[in-house]
């Protein structure tokens, strides 16, 4: 049995989105398997991987049970040196840690009055003295990192740290936080980051809108990328006849470009629907660097 990781759902779940990056990012391969948040509670639905009772979980090929994304990450490294999680150069590493650790434990009113919400974007949110300590901090944070390393992400190349900040980054651009210019390129990295972008169209096409996590502020288009216009259509004559993801025989269409494409399923359709530019098999397939079968 492969490793496997258990994850929330994709449009509110920070923690999932964390421990993902880290594989994805990383080219750690993983099996995924969904918890449902409509369905029984979280920890019901782990209660046979003990100890776990939170998502994100993983639980290893031995059947290793590790269910803390920081414990993850250090495991990851360890089982895969070669893959770079934390930076090579000590001084930057040491720091990396420092700010994965910290957002591990702090930022508490950021979480509950900016829960993740990948579906929504509000125009303006306010900012009661208690989150502006938390932007004020990460402020000090960011600033000092990026002015060390030299950017583009916090430690030079994207470590550890990214992937645990890249919720807060969603929080900032999703609720319309105010930040400085250099904290806003930041955040504007993790919104045009392939990766992030992926995750987003794969919540945008399985789910559902909790409504507990929306809040009664003026909404606005999603800050991110705009995304190249791909609707799905019921009829059309596809390009490719197996899916540019399974191989599969090819069922669902989207057409882009005045070009129609297939895909094996809904989910496979949906999610390039979503952000077409974010999937790399589906970029070779349409820019024809992949040969179509």
């Amino acid at each position: 049995m492969a490793d496997r990781l258990f994850l929330g759902d994709y449009s509110y779940s920070s923690w999932s989105l964390r421990a993902w990056l880290l594989f994805r990012r990383f080219g750690i391969p993983v099996g995924i398997e969904l918890v449902d948040f409509m369905q029984a509670s979280v920890a019901e639905q782990m209660a046979a991987m003990v100890p776990a009772r939170t998502v994100p979980t993983l639980v290893t090929e031995d059947g290793t049970v590790i269910w803390d994304s920081l414990a993850i990450a250090e495991e990851l490294n360890d089982r895969y040196p070669q893959a770079g999680l934390w930076p090579a150069d000590p001084a930057l590493r040491a720091l990396s840690r420092g700010l994965a650790s910290e957002m591990h434990a702090s930022f508490g009113t950021l979480r509950e009055l900016c829960p993740m919400n990948l579906r929504t974007a509000y125009a303006e949110t306010p900012v009661p003295d208690s989150l502006q300590a938390d932007l004020a901090r990460l402020e000090v944070l960011w600033t000092h990192a990026l002015d060390q390393s030299g950017g583009p992400w916090l430690c030079g190349e994207y470590s550890v740290a990214d992937a645990f900040y890249a919720p807060v980054a969603a929080r900032i651009a999703g609720y319309a936080l105010p930040v400085s210019d250099k904290v806003r390129a930041y955040v504007d990295a993790h919104l045009a980051d392939p990766a992030f972008r992926r995750w987003r169209a794969m919540g945008l096409a399985r789910g559902a809108t909790l409504p507990w996590y929306d809040r009664d502020y003026a909404k606005t288009p999603w800050p991110g990328p705009v995304p190249r216009a791909a609707p799905a259509v019921d009829t059309g004559t596809a390009e490719n006849t197996a899916c540019p993801y399974s191989g599969d025989p090819v069922t669902h269409l989207m057409e882009t470009d005045g070009r129609v494409f297939g895909f094996c399923n809904a989910f496979c359709r949906d999610k390039t629907v979503n952000d077409p530019d974010a999937w790399p098999e589906f970029v070779a397939l349409r820019d024809g660097t992949a040969a179509v079968s």
